[in-house]
């Protein structure tokens, strides 16, 4: 028996391993393409550029991994019934659950390193992450001059170059525009025949030689137009200008700004969070209730002596001038238009509220509900390829697509409907998994009853079976 769990075991890990890189990729692939335009011109050196794709890789294991399972699980149990080893393994006493034995002990453990990464290693790639891939999108990009267009990306500067030669590293019909001084706006144009570029050691300056040009400089030219100043005129051989560069360095951002970012934390912190938050609610429902107690003094006490207040107050109005009434009613319409504002506001307020702290118990959910999806789905992918007895990557990649699609959208629906406060949270972030158990306790009984669940003559029969019948009552 140690050596047909093993043989299973063996069997299983090969589509998994494989399916999990593959998914991985794909996924990665689709932020790279999404990120191409922010990640394209900037200069950045090749560790950065795999240090981002790496804290993303482990933010997309989530989705990755249950449907790894899912597949794998179906090619697996789909090969051993396509080659009649299931049959064979069932012929000689051993049940499908027995058989399932030693995968049903692999996928807990993957479950449990499942809930631990996300509990652990995901809140920490999220925080790596988005504080990486902020810089990179607000990195300015590096100096790149393309032929006859204009160049504004360094400061102060626009520069056009007419022609530019890789091999000797020169430019030629180089057009500076300096507007350092915005006030003077483009006072000065330096036009040279040819020109290069070189940085310092530091990398902190270029150096941007200029050969055989002119500079034309006009004084007085801005805010205060002085017509008695000169323009200046005047020609050069060698020139040149240094330019800083330190605004286009790379530079990582503070993490500490990411930190209370929800995805950014783990159980402990989003529960402390989420129970910090509720008592702000509750001293906000305090400070409402002492509001409403102060300007409409409304009290248990109050309604039983409702009736004689009423009657004193209409007496003392009906004692009031015309003049005094009208003040008085003004004055008691702004109180109520007052108080209906304050409440509105206190009710968006604690509605904002209410919703930022499900978001908090969704994460929180979020951990759990990962680890069992991963159970569940090879409770479903287990019996299915035992049913369709089919392996490879042909049909069962069709029935894997269609179950992660029913897990997924439900996912997110339950997710945006917790967001929303349609439901809790405990209602929103299990909905999938209330939806998928059903399915893998059908789908398990009938693998392990042996159902031709998926065979096209079972049906065929049938509909053979019952038209006679229909026939002989429509006669």
């Amino acid at each position: 028996m140690r050596k047909l769990s093993l043989l299973i075991i063996k069997s299983f890990l090969g589509p998994f391993i494989l399916t999990f890189i593959l998914i991985l990729f794909i996924l990665l692939m689709q932020f790279v393409w999404k990120y191409l335009d922010d990640l394209m011109g900037k200069g950045l050196e090749l560790n950065i550029i795999l240090e981002l794709l790496l804290f993303q890789s482990t933010n997309l294991v989530q989705l990755a991994l249950p449907l790894a399972i899912l597949l794998s699980s179906i090619m697996t149990f789909g090969n051993l019934a396509e080659n009649y080893e299931l049959v064979a393994l069932k012929s000689s006493g051993l049940s499908l659950l027995r058989i399932m034995r030693p995968l049903i002990v692999l996928v807990i453990f993957i479950s449990i390193g499942a809930f631990f990464f996300s509990n652990r290693v995901t809140p920490y790639a999220n925080l790596k992450s988005r504080s990486l891939l902020y810089d990179v999108v607000h990195q300015k990009p590096m100096l790149e001059v393309k032929e006859g267009v204009f160049y504004n990306g360094l400061e102060g500067y626009s520069i056009r170059v007419g022609r530019k030669d890789t091999k000797a590293d020169m430019m030629y019909d180089v057009l500076i525009y300096d507007h350092k001084l915005k006030d003077k706006g483009n006072s000065t144009v330096i036009r040279a025949q040819s020109g290069r570029m070189d940085k310092t050691e530091s990398g902190r300056y270029m150096l941007f030689k200029l050969y055989d040009g002119y500079s034309y400089d006009e004084q007085g030219v801005g805010r205060t137009v002085d017509p008695r100043l000169p323009h200046v005129f005047s020609s050069f051989k060698e020139m040149v200008l240094t330019l800083d560069l330190s605004s286009f360095e790379f530079k990582e951002s503070d993490e500490e700004q990411w930190t209370n970012n929800i995805p950014m934390q783990d159980l402990s912190q989003l529960s402390t969070t989420a129970d910090s938050l509720t008592k702000q609610v509750e001293r906000r429902k305090e400070a409402i209730s002492a509001y409403l107690y102060k300007n409409l003094y409304i009290t248990r006490d109050s309604l039983d002596t409702s009736i004689q207040a009423v009657a004193d107050i209409q007496t003392t109005i009906d004692s009031l001038s015309q003049q005094e009434q009208e003040r008085l009613f003004r004055v008691s319409y702004n109180m109520v238009n007052n108080s209906a504002s304050y409440l509105r506001s206190a009710e968006d307020d604690l509605k904002n509220r209410k919703l930022f702290i499900n978001k908090h118990w969704n994460e929180w959910h979020r951990k759990f509900t990962l680890s069992l999806a991963c159970i569940l789905l090879f409770f479903i992918g287990a019996p299915l390829g035992a049913i369709i007895k089919k392996g490879g990557l042909g049909l069962p990649v069709v029935f894997s697509i269609v179950f992660f699609l029913i897990f997924h959208i439900t996912s997110i629906t339950g997710e945006k409907m917790s967001n929303s406060g349609s439901l809790e949270p405990v209602e929103g972030m299990w909905l999938s998994t209330a939806i998928l158990l059903p399915i893998a306790l059908f789908l398990t009984y009938k693998a392990a009853n042996d159902s031709a669940l998926f065979d096209y003559g079972t049906y065929e029969k049938l509909i053979k079976r019952l038209l006679p019948r229909k026939m002989g009552v429509t006669k």
